[in-house]
């Protein structure tokens, strides 16, 4: 557990007793309160109270108690005074760190089984055993959220304490780094949740991350897992969710699993399947063949749904000029963009395309 939370502890038990106290740990002196105050600065002359402290010890106006790890002490508390009420104090020193770092171990214990579980570190069958030895509820509804920060503004313990800020709840939520450019929010959810909250939460974290770090990361949203050893599931959709949008979704930075559309379907074809299917599409000419100025004109008449009028608009050409370039594709391709079905054939055409030339690494 950090020592910061040691000395915190130790500044409001001293403040609350109105005594001065202090830690040793193996003979090393850590901190006291007040923080200007130290006793035995030299660890010789206190080793020799390290050594068998089954019991409370009074020395040179204090008293000393250790805090048991297995056969030795783990730390040393004092309390100033040799009477009982200090060595109550000490006794109540004594538990109130033993319980903070049984609940911190449990607690890293429990993110420790989470990580194992999404790597699939984990045999399947101990996923259940381990959660009830660590008082992890087995069936309750989770999500994974993989944080990505890509042009690596923001050191990954930053991030990190940045979420778990935002979701305080360290015995129902997880956050921990995978590495460098990954974090994982293991957020426990309400029956029900819908997924507009999931991207409401994940907005929050966006927003969050930059107003506070000034950086930029892309949060990846995996499917809702029934119980614990589902979130290696979950873990993988949010990663399929981030390589799906990074090919056909790239202006987004929030990417749900369960929106992908067409883009998931096409994310899981194989290449040479993908090159079958352009290789029927354009008969006549590759897509290839198509410059800038007709894909985005494509692109922008898809956007008005086939609406010539609409697009033409907004691309401020002349109604014919739009026509003339819908007939060249047409002459090109063999594909009539006015007609719906064509329409969809070259819409996908363009995606595997896309997919192909980005070439993802599979999940």
């Amino acid at each position: 557990m950090p020592n910061k939370i040691y000395q915190s502890v130790l500044y409001q038990m001293g403040i609350s007793m109105n005594r001065r106290v202090g830690m040793y740990d193996d003979g090393t002196f850590l901190f006291s309160y007040p923080e200007d105050f130290s006793i035995l600065q030299n660890a010789e002359e206190i080793i020799h109270l390290t050594d068998h402290m089954e019991e409370a010890i009074h020395y040179m106006g204090f008293t000393f108690l250790g805090v048991p790890a297995g056969s030795t002490p783990e730390f040393i508390l004092f309390v100033e005074g040799e009477d009982e009420e200090a060595l109550r104090y000490a006794e109540m020193l004594a538990i109130t760190i033993k319980s903070m770092r049984q609940l911190h171990d449990d607690r890293f214990d429990r993110t420790n089984l989470i990580r194992n579980i999404i790597l699939d570190n984990v045999l399947p069958g101990d996923i259940l055993l381990s959660a009830k030895e660590l008082h992890l509820t087995y069936e309750v509804p989770r999500v994974i959220m993989l944080i990505r920060n890509n042009d690596g503004n923001v050191n990954a313990h930053v991030l990190v304490e940045i979420l778990q800020n935002l979701f305080p709840e360290r015995n129902h939520d997880f956050v921990f780094n995978l590495d460098e450019k990954n974090t994982i929010l293991a957020k426990e959810l309400r029956p029900g949740t819908a997924q507009v909250e999931l991207e409401r939460m994940a907005q929050t974290i966006m927003e969050t991350v930059n107003s506070e770090a000034y950086a930029k990361v892309i949060i990846g949203i995996g499917s809702i897992a029934a119980s614990v050893k589902d979130l290696a599931k979950s873990y993988k959709d949010a990663r399929v969710a981030l390589e799906v949008g990074k090919v056909f979704d790239t202006e987004r930075n929030i990417i749900n699993y369960e929106n992908l559309g067409i883009g998931r379907l096409i994310y899981q074809l194989p290449t040479t399947l993908c090159e079958l299917f352009l290789a029927e599409v354009f008969k006549k000419e590759s897509i290839d063949s198509l410059d800038p100025e007709t894909l985005f004109t494509i692109q922008k008449f898809f956007e008005n749904d086939l609406n010539v009028s609409e697009t033409s608009r907004q691309l401020y050409v002349h109604r014919n000029t739009l026509v003339y370039r819908l007939d060249k594709v047409q002459k090109l391709t063999g594909l009539d963009l006015r007609i719906f079905d064509h329409a969809i054939v070259f819409k996908i055409a363009m995606m595997v395309k896309r997919y192909l030339v980005s070439n993802p690494t599979k999940i």
